[in-house]
C-alpha cells in the first residue's frame, strides 16, 4: 500500500513539474514575440522612412552660368571664361549640376567687338537665342546663376533664360565676374524676369583674380558659401 502510495505520489509531481515548464516556456515564447514585435518597425514608419529620404534627394542644385572664352578684359585671350571657373568652383563645393547658357549666335572673340555687340544689344534690349535647355527643371529648387558684367549689367542673354522658365519655388543665389570685387547692383530687378524666385545674397569676384589665382578666388567662394549654410563651418 505504501508502494502504491509513493508511485502516486511521484507521478503527481511529475505532471506538476511538466505543467510548470510548459508554462515557463509558453510564457518566454510570448516574451520574445513581443520584444521583436516592439522592435520591428511598423510598414507606416518604414514608408514614412523611405518618403523622407526621397524628399532630401529629391532636392537638387543647378548652377547656370554664362561666360565667354576669347580675349577679355585684362586677362588677354583664355581658353575658359572667368564666370566658368568660378561656376566649377561653386558646382564642385556644392555637389550640384551644371549649365552653361550659350547663345545660337557666338559673341566675337575679340574684346573690342564683342563690347560693341553687347552694347547695341543692351541699347535694344535685346533676347538673344539661346542654345539648348535645361533638362529636368522641375527637378531643382536652387539655382546659383553666374555671368560677367557687361555695361553694368547681366549679358542679355541671362534674361533670356530667365524668361525661359518657370521659377516659382525656386530660389536663386547670383553671381559674377568684372574688373572688380562685385555685384552688378541689379541683382534685385531679377525677379522681374524670373517670375516667383527668391532671392539670396550673390558674390561678385575679379576675373583677373579668378582667372590667374585660383586658389585665392576660391578662398573667397568657400567663405561665402558657408555664409549661406551650403558648406559647414
Amino acid at each position: 500500500m505504501k508502494k502504491i502510495l509513493v508511485c502516486i505520489l511521484s507521478l503527481t509531481m511529475m505532471l506538476f513539474l511538466t505543467a510548470c515548464g510548459s508554462t515557463e516556456g509558453t510564457s518566454s515564447a510570448a516574451q520574445k514575440t513581443a520584444t521583436a514585435e516592439k522592435n520591428t518597425p511598423s510598414s507606416a514608419k518604414i514608408d514614412s522612412v523611405a518618403q523622407n529620404a526621397d524628399a532630401k534627394t529629391s532636392k537638387k542644385i543647378l548652377v547656370a552660368y554664362f561666360s565667354r572664352a576669347g580675349e577679355n578684359y585684362n586677362v588677354g585671350y583664355i581658353e575658359k571664361g572667368n564666370t566658368h571657373i568660378m561656376a566649377d568652383m561653386i558646382a564642385e563645393a556644392v555637389g550640384a549640376d551644371t549649365f552653361e547658357i550659350k547663345t545660337v549666335k557666338p559673341y566675337p572673340e575679340d574684346y573690342k567687338e564683342c563690347t560693341e555687340a553687347a552694347k547695341q544689344e543692351l541699347a535694344e534690349d535685346a533676347r538673344p537665342a539661346l542654345a539648348g535647355k535645361v533638362e529636368n527643371w522641375q527637378d531643382y529648387d536652387t539655382v546659383f546663376l553666374g555671368y560677367p558684367i557687361w555695361w553694368s549689367y547681366p549679358p542679355m542673354a541671362v534674361y533670356t533664360f530667365l524668361e525661359s522658365y518657370d521659377w516659382n519655388g525656386k530660389t536663386v543665389i547670383p553671381f559674377c565676374t568684372s574688373a572688380g570685387d562685385v555685384l552688378t547692383g541689379k541683382e534685385s530687378d531679377l525677379p522681374q524676369y524670373g517670375k516667383g524666385m527668391a532671392i539670396r545674397d550673390g558674390l561678385g569676384l575679379e576675373g583677373k583674380r579668378v582667372q590667374e589665382n585660383p586658389e585665392s578666388a576660391k578662398a573667397d567662394v568657400m567663405k561665402w558659401l558657408k555664409s549661406l549654410g551650403f558648406v559647414e563651418q
